[in-house]
C-alpha cells in the first residue's frame, strides 16, 4: 500500500486483492487490481497529493465494475458466460457466440 493510506484503505485493498484471488488472477495481478483499483478511489476521495484527470473525472471503480456484472444492462460477458457453459460440459461452446452461450445456457 502507498504511503498516507489509512485503514479503511488497507482493508479495501486486502478485499479486492482476495477477490480478484478468488477469481483465479494470480497473486501478481491480484495485487496490481487491488492497488489501481484503491488508489482511484483516493483520488477520487481526494485522499492524494496527486491525482490524473481520469482518476477524478472516469466513472468510480465502484461503477466500472457494477456495468461488466451479472446484473449489469448487457448481462454476463462472454467469459463469463463460456465459463459456465464450461462448468456444465455444455458442448460446441467454443464455436458459440454470445447470444448461442446464453441461449445454450438458458439464460
Amino acid at each position: 500500500m502507498p504511503r498516507g493510506s489509512n485503514a479503511k484503505r488497507e482493508r479495501q485493498y486486502e478485499h479486492i486483492k482476495e477477490s480478484a484471488e478468488k477469481r483465479g488472477e494470480s497473486r501478481k495481478r491480484a495485487e496490481e487490481i487491488a492497488a489501481r483499483t484503491v488508489n482511484k478511489e483516493r483520488a477520487r476521495a481526494g485522499e492524494s497529493r496527486m491525482a490524473s484527470k481520469s482518476s477524478t473525472q472516469d466513472m468510480s471503480s465502484g461503477e466500472h465494475g457494477g456495468r461488466r456484472s451479472h446484473s449489469g444492462a448487457e448481462g454476463p460477458t462472454y467469459d463469463q458466460l463460456y465459463a459456465q457453459a464450461q462448468r456444465r460440459n455444455i458442448h460446441g461452446r467454443s464455436s458459440m457466440d454470445k447470444a448461442e452461450l446464453k441461449k445454450a445456457l438458458g439464460s
